[in-house]
């Protein structure tokens, strides 16, 4: 197995020492499972001329490449490399990823689906119009990881409104996407599988720390910030309490939304629960793998150690190989129940 992963020149030397710690974390993970791995730091763009030594009909690919270096939001292209090499690998396709990124067109595609999601509006100025939902969130429309997300995106008049929407558009260069706040419980769900889908216990983001409805909200420094208010006061608590009615209804919502948007092999789904309703937040297909992330411990809640877990992954992706097909739960690729 090739455990592709990426390091930008551009980042802090502590920024490179954590990501080929983790990297190192996972691929020993993996060994210890039984898959031998080779890992394949992607130090610049010419992903080609890094996996030209490997044969495809050998190696698997464990996609950790976030992009090419120095070629911001090029996670697809990433993958539309390896298709075009003919390598098997973890995660979903360029057209999935590629979509990801577009927050209005998600939303699109949940509405036609009939999938609850939060009434959105896209502004491409900050042009005065009848929105009157507040609290409302604004939020950059191409961004992943929470970027641009603080409790100054949480506003409640149309004055902040306006203001965010001119700060959005100025510092990120794109369209701002408006959405209804919903002031509920949150919820992310870490769905697996492809045609048979399997949810892992779901994990709840704990507000009851703030009273403040700017601050209940997951923020960028929430993810990437140790000692922030966000990261330290927010509780993380998995398995969410949820009776049978609700967990079977966050279910339901939540394998719709990784079927709509054409998920493979894994996902993580984000929701807000408001008058028995769950809204879809966000689809995030390839979800971070870190050791410290909401999907490794729902994993560990029912048993699964972090190698088991990259190991049923590889496992999915070893179905599309055309000689490790007929072979998952033998030798190399193993099968977990």
């Amino acid at each position: 197995m090739l455990l592709l992963h990426n390091v930008d020149p551009a980042w802090q030397p502590e920024e490179t020492a954590s990501a080929l710690d983790g990297v190192e974390q996972l691929a020993d993970a993996l060994r210890q499972e039984g898959h031998p791995v080779v890992t394949v730091c992607l130090k610049n763009a010419d992903l080609p001329a890094a996996l030209r030594p490997f044969g495809t009909d050998s190696h698997i690919v464990f996609n950790w490449c976030e992009e090419l270096p120095g070629m911001p939001r090029s996670e697809a292209h990433v993958v539309k490399i390896l298709e075009s090499m003919n390598f098997v690998y973890t995660g979903s396709t360029p057209e999935v990823l590629t979509l990801s990124w577009d927050k209005s067109a998600v939303k699109r595609l949940l509405q036609r689906s009939g999938i609850p999601t939060p009434r959105w509006r896209l502004y491409f100025s900050a042009e005065k119009d009848d929105w009157q939902s507040f609290p409302a969130i604004v939020k950059p429309a191409f961004e992943h990881c929470s970027i641009g997300i603080t409790t100054e995106a949480v506003v409640l008049n149309p004055v902040e409104l306006r203001e965010r929407i001119l700060f959005v558009q100025k510092v990120f260069h794109q369209p701002a996407l408006v959405e209804d706040f919903i002031d509920g419980r949150e919820f992310h769900v870490t769905l697996w599988g492809n045609g048979r889908v399997s949810m892992l216990p779901p994990a709840e983001m704990d507000f009851s720390s703030f009273d403040n409805v700017c601050d209940r909200l997951c923020t960028f420094d929430s993810k990437f910030s140790p000692g922030s208010v966000h990261f330290e006061k927010i509780e993380l608590r998995i398995p969410a309490l949820l009776d049978g009615p609700l967990y079977e209804r966050l279910r339901e919502t939540s394998v719709q939304a990784y079927r709509v948007l054409g998920c493979r092999d894994y996902a993580r789904i984000d929701l807000r629960l408001r008058d028995g309703i769950f809204y879809v937040l966000d689809i995030n297909p390839n979800a971070d793998f870190s050791p410290d992330t909401s999907m490794v411990y729902a994993a560990e809640t029912v048993g699964l150690t972090y190698g088991a877990l990259g190991s049923h992954l590889a496992n999915l992706a070893a179905q599309r190989h055309p000689l490790f097909c007929g072979e998952v739960g033998i030798g190399t690729f193993w099968s977990h129940p």
